[in-house]
């Protein structure tokens, strides 16, 4: 549920201002508003704090190797920037310097010094670009080809002391390169010898990432104190902060403010219509996982919105259960992140892991329910599906029904959440009208007669129309709602017809491993066939996933979410507190 909030001002001496500050850190409940939004903290310490993530990101990507360095977490971070910034200007030239080998490569090893030497000795030589066919037309006292060019013409050396030498009329004159191949080459080796020496280095600094880690935390920690005290309102004695508190700590906030020795005023209220408080969710024990996803999408409910955590949790798996199509691969999810559970955490978050298994607890249900392991069908299914019509029937009449549960649910829940007002008759009205549209579309996609889905068509799209806009004119009334009513009408329909996906690619995902089974069998060969099917299954794996959060994630997010009237405009409760060690937090 969304925990009911609390705006509460303290005010304290303006002498205790710091230590008013250290106890409200300490406490940790106060989701702290500045009162002059455009203070923050300093702009040296936000910089120390981007150069430290930046460094972070750029360790991560390292295998840590060699020894530790004995340095300090800023001392790493200023050389972790300085060592990439010189490796990517390595890289650059190194690009730049294989480019000219390649414009060189035509006058092979020779040195510049040596073509310098012959100049010197008044050795007048001069070099062309000379068509093969014609190299006999060149007449001077020495002629020598000494390389081959594109477009079949030859680097041709010419010496001729008296007046100038006779050339074919396409002949281009060459001009001596301003650097030799063997300089180059040079050049790059030790550049080369440079990005290796950065590497190691670069791998030597990766294993202070905790200690840098630690530093970053320290500096966030600096950096929201500074905030809360640059964004509170000061005075001449006194000095005051703002912000939000779930319900009950904030009755408790004078007191324990008292117990850490500040005397403080308390006051707190009950939020506006106008404000938006940040959006603080207390999920029940069995729900937490769905939190993974949340994180992961960056999504937040508003305040007054809803908390869809329990519907996502029981919809989400059996979504992605049919999207994947394979106990097998159900209990690769399950297991795989069972047995690996503290590389896995680390990876994807505690709560994100643990979806991940549940998902794949609901993909082994419906791969018993549809005999499919592997591609293989092991007996005969209670929900067989396969190419045939009957299956393909079967499987869509299912996928409509729970369109119909699903999004009447969401125009139940939001009426619930009306009443009294009589537009609640209004979501009642649309939660009947879809349960209509589901024989509508049975209509179209499987033939299926109307019978007495006509009916709940009219009742339905009746109470939408009457109660879209409640009025005392009732002409006023009837009017916005049968101007709303064609979107919406569309709009329901698109909706129930999108969950056929669930079906469409469960049926792909079946038919893919299939295929690669048929294809592995085909050569005859073990050492062919096995990584055939690790291939091919892995890849089904892989596309399944991708197909949770392009499929699954999408029918909650959009479909039920669009019908419950969610806006996803909340922020998150981020109380003004202590740092949490990364090994707390996971």
């Amino acid at each position: 549920m969304i925990a009911k909030m609390k705006k509460v001002f303290v005010v304290s001496p303006a002498a205790a201002r710091e230590r008013t500050l250290e106890a409200l850190r300490d406490i940790g409940v106060v989701h702290l508003e500045p009162v002059d939004p455009k203070a923050g903290a300093p702009e040296d310490l936000l910089d120390a704090i981007d150069r430290t993530k930046r460094a972070l990101r750029i360790l991560e990507a390292v295998v840590p190797g060699g020894g530790k360095p004995d340095v300090s977490p800023a001392d790493a971070v200023a050389e972790t920037l300085r060592v990439f910034r010189r490796t990517e200007e390595n890289h650059h030239r190194l690009g730049t310097l294989a480019r000219e080998v390649i414009r060189l490569r035509m006058w092979g090893d020779v040195r510049r010094e040596q073509l310098d030497a012959l100049a010197g000795a008044d050795v007048p030589v001069r070099f062309y670009s000379v068509p093969a066919k014609r190299i006999d037309q060149v007449q001077a006292e020495c002629v020598a080809v000494v390389g081959n060019l594109p477009g079949k013409r030859r680097l041709t050396a010419v010496i001729h002391r008296d007046g100038e030498p006779e050339l074919p009329e396409d002949a281009q004159t060459i001009e001596l390169p301003d650097r030799d191949l063997p300089t180059v080459r040079a050049e790059a080796r030790e550049t080369d010898e440079a990005l290796a020496a950065d590497a190691d280095r670069l791998g030597q600094l990766a294993r202070l990432v905790p200690e840098i880690e630690a530093e970053r935390a320290r500096l966030a920690g600096q950096a929201e104190f500074a905030a809360a005290a640059n964004g509170a309102l000061v005075g001449k004695d006194l000095w005051a902060v703002q912000g939000w508190v779930p319900a009950a700590p904030a009755e408790t906030l004078a007191g324990q403010l008292a117990e850490r020795g500040i005397r403080a005023g308390v006051d707190s209220r009950d939020p506006t219509a106008e404000e938006e408080p940040p959006t603080l969710i207390e999920y029940p024990r069995l729900v937490r996982p769905i939190k993974g996803l949340f994180d992961m999408l960056g999504t937040v409910a508003g305040y007054k919105e809803f908390d869809v955590s329990i519907p996502f949790m029981i919809a989400l798996p059996i979504f992605a259960a049919m999207l994947i199509g394979d106990g097998a691969y159900g209990a690769i999810l399950l297991l795989g992140p069972l047995l690996l559970y503290r590389k896995a955490t680390k990876a994807l978050g505690v709560q994100f892991t643990r979806l991940v298994m549940v998902i794949g607890a609901a993909a082994v249900g419906w791969g018993l329910l549809n005999g499919s392991f592997f591609g293989v069908v092991l007996y005969t299914p209670l929900i067989p599906v396969d190419m045939s019509d009957e299956s393909r029937n079967l499987v869509m009449r299912i996928t409509f029904f729970m369109a119909a549960i699903h999004l009447s649910l969401a125009q139940l829940w939001r009426g619930v959440a009306l009443w009294p007002s009589l537009k609640a008759l209004g979501r009642l009205g649309w939660a009947i009208f879809i349960w209509g549209m589901l024989g509508v579309v049975q209509y179209f996609v499987l033939n299926q007669p109307l019978g007495m889905f006509t009916y709940l068509l009219a009742v339905g799209a009746a109470l939408a129309i009457l109660f879209e806009e409640p009025s005392w004119n009732p002409l006023k009334m009837l009017g916005l709602g049968l101007a709303n009513f064609p979107l919406s009408m569309l709009s329901a329909f698109s909706d129930v017809i999108s969950y056929v996906r669930l079906m469409a690619v469960g049926l792909a995902s079946g038919v893919m491993a299939a295929s690669f089974n048929d294809l592995a069998l085909s050569t005859g060969s073990w050492a062919l066939a096995v990584p055939i099917l690790i291939f091919g299954h892995g890849l089904n794996i892989g596309l399944a996933m991708i197909a949770i959060f392009a499929h699954g994630v999408r029918l909650n997010m959009l479909e039920f979410s669009n019908n419950l009237g969610m806006q996803w405009t909340g922020r998150d409760y981020q109380p003004f507190a202590e740092p949490i060690p990364e090994e707390i937090r996971t």
